[in-house]
């Protein structure tokens, strides 16, 4: 089996290809994001272990780059930074899987074998809400087929709202899928940022979805198909 190991640091990559090399891997090591796109092109592999944090670019953006391009081969992203908007990240940019910084080396093969045995998967990118379109993996929304620029938080909670359609999501359900962490019953982040959505939505007149329900939260107001 071939395995594409992307990771800058040095001793690491080492650790990596010796323990897998003796598992059985066939291990291609590479430092950058762009050395593994030219590896990708050139020969075919069975999964990819890919460290977030690249010199070039994130291990993010190089799953948005294999999924953009047709490339399905399974990626399993490994990071020092476990929190839930960072797994989500890593997960709407293509990846099918996400290990924290330490791991057992036990677990990180155990979890590669499983990728393989499922094998690449075609999935669709795109969210539909109504007059809004969300591609996850490349970053972008467009509404009526006209681009909005979002913030990485504002991507976030428009992208939890289509995820979850006509469902009344509380401040504090809200707060701990985009922000990581418990509602303490006296932040207004989220309605701050909810106002900030609807003003990026209001010039396409698609900011109406996002319905206040008074005492309970926020819904979109809309049939979503993935």
């Amino acid at each position: 089996m071939k395995l594409l190991v992307v990771e800058d640091d040095t001793r690491m990559a080492g650790l990596l290809h010796r323990g897998l090399t003796g598992q059985g891997w066939a291990v291609t090591v590479a430092s950058t994001a762009r050395a593994a796109q030219d590896a990708v092109l050139a020969d075919h592999f069975d999964a990819i272990v890919c460290d977030v944090m690249l010199p070039d670019e994130s291990g993010v953006e190089l799953c948005r780059w294999l999924r953009h391009n047709q490339v399905w081969v399974p990626v399993l992203l490994l990071t020092a930074r476990t929190g839930v908007a960072d797994r989500v990240a890593g997960l709407d940019g293509g990846a099918d899987d996400y290990l924290g910084k330490p791991f057992a080396f036990a677990e990180l093969e155990a979890r590669l074998r499983a990728l393989v045995r499922r094998g690449p998967v075609p999935r669709p990118t795109q969210l539909v809400a109504g007059p809004i379109e969300m591609d996850p993996s490349r970053h972008e929304v467009t509404v009526d087929r006209r681009h909005i620029q979002l913030s990485p938080k504002e991507f976030a909670l428009l992208q939890l709202f289509m995820r979850r359609p006509n469902v009344v999501l509380s401040r504090g359900e809200i707060l701990d899928h985009v922000w990581d962490y418990a509602y303490d019953g006296g932040s207004n982040v989220v309605d701050v940022y909810v106002r900030y959505l609807r003003k990026k939505l209001a010039p396409h007149n698609a900011d109406a979805m996002i319905v206040t329900v008074r005492g309970r939260g926020y819904r979109l107001a809309t049939a979503v198909r993935s």
